[in-house]
């Protein structure tokens, strides 16, 4: 089990659920358009959320935005170990650095200091396009290998301090290199990792890359806390990790499964399925449903669902975990959004 930190009230680590953070792209300074958006992060299931601190103005904006977040804040710091040691003077519940970035060791001696007074972790943030120039030439480039060590060398400047609240990521755009780099990690230390795919791109195709990596290593048991990096509004990030995180029944809430359709197909799948996704996508209840088209995978979605919807000509069928409850009839679209209400708060009881 990996080594447990705390940011905040939140634990990451030591068998924690698998937390989702995001990050605001405000100007920090700007505190009131900052927590607007992270409460808007929060709202849509964020229990993490990182705000650059890149100036002394940040540093000030920081009391006001942990006063007021309803989640744990994260400050993002490079070159600068002022910035580091205001940001936890004022609140901050976890910083995010490069130990190596921010001075010489006297400097991070005296930001490990104020981390221990402060009972504040770090996570150490190791990119593709950090790596330091020693490490890409003695491998070549960027390698799992070079992520590893770099990150690993932070961790030691840190420890060589006395202090190891540290959680790590190794990150880079390509998936399978920060697949192996990450895996190779897990088997090094215990630090918990926060692990993603970084500037996975724009909603859809950095969607599925994500989707793809951080998948990939929650299926072999890596990651405590997640963030999907995508280019715009950043509660997209928050919307994306939390299905990643239901398709691998490692997050609560409803498990929408909807056929591909076909030419047997009567009724309008999609747009039912879309009206459920919309009405009850942000239940946290657990709750699997599937939308069938026909009677041929109907009945077998429905045996380990715990709704199953299937429509014929005319004609609907509604299954409670494999068990035929009764036919629908009339509006059909309007009855199995009906079923679904009714099932979900049954099941809240």
């Amino acid at each position: 089990m990996k080594k447990a930190v705390l940011a905040g009230n939140l634990q990451i680590g030591g068998g924690a659920p698998v937390s989702v953070q995001s990050m605001t792209n405000t100007r920090t300074e700007d505190a009131e358009a900052t927590l607007s958006q992270i409460r808007r992060l929060a709202q849509a299931g964020a229990q993490l959320v990182r705000v650059s601190v890149y100036n002394e103005d940040c540093v000030k904006a920081v009391r006001t935005l942990v006063d007021q977040s309803p989640v744990p804040l994260c400050a993002d710091i490079h070159f600068d170990h002022r910035l580091a040691i205001g940001a936890l003077e004022n609140g901050i519940h976890k910083l995010r650095i490069n130990p190596g970035n921010i001075g010489g060791e006297d400097k991070v001696k005296l930001v490990a200091d104020c981390l221990k007074r402060h009972h504040v972790p770090v996570r150490i943030g190791v990119n593709a396009g950090s790596l330091e120039k020693d490490i890409l030439a003695k491998y070549g480039g960027v390698t799992p290998e070079g992520l590893c060590e770099s990150a690993l060398s932070h961790a030691r400047l840190l420890e060589k301090f006395g202090f190891d609240d540290l959680v790590i990521s190794l990150k880079c755009s390509d998936v399978r290199t920060s697949y192996e780099a990450c895996t190779l990690l897990d088997g090094q230390c215990d630090y918990p990792q926060h692990i993603g795919m970084t500037e996975a791109g724009l909603p859809g195709r950095g969607t599925v890359k994500s989707a793809i990596g951080i998948g990939a290593l929650l299926l072999s048991g890596i990651g405590d806390t997640v963030r999907v990096s995508l280019t715009g509004d950043p509660v997209n990030e928050v919307i994306a990790a939390l299905d990643i995180l239901k398709a691998l029944n490692l997050r609560g809430g409803i498990r929408f499964t909807s056929c591909p359709t076909c030419g047997r197909t009567r009724i309008d799948v999609e747009r039912i399925a879309r009206r459920l996704e919309a009405e009850f996508g942000n239940e946290s209840a657990s709750l699997s449903v599937a939308v069938m088209g026909c009677v041929v995978n109907g009945p077998g979605e429905a045996r380990d669902k715990d709704v199953a919807l299937c429509g014929g000509d005319g004609v609907g069928a509604l299954y409670r975990k494999g068990v035929f409850v009764r036919k629908l009839e009339g509006d059909l679209e309007e009855e199995m959004i009906k079923a679904v209400r009714e099932e979900l708060e049954r099941v809240k009881k």
